[in-house]
């Protein structure tokens, strides 16, 4: 089947680039008293766990090897 290959390559694809690319997550906080605001916005980027990726990237190898052999059988 071509989906599973397709799905597999995605979730390799998704797998690896969690490992390099830092997710940006912006936080706010601050005081309101009356009509003034004072707030301090910080910005953080975080990475995926390891686990997650490696999770990803061994379920897209699993899937692309059954798209893989699925397909082969058909033919």
């Amino acid at each position: 089947m071509k989906m599973l290959l397709l799905a597999g390559l995605l979730l390799i694809s998704l797998g690896v680039l969690s490992l390099v690319v830092p997710i940006p997550r912006t936080q706010t906080e601050g005081i309101r008293a009356g009509g003034v605001n004072l707030g301090v916005q910080t910005t953080h980027s975080e990475r995926v766990s390891p686990v997650i990726s490696a999770v990803l990237i061994v379920g897209g190898i699993a899937l692309s090897i059954a798209g893989g052999r699925s397909g082969g059988l058909k033919g």
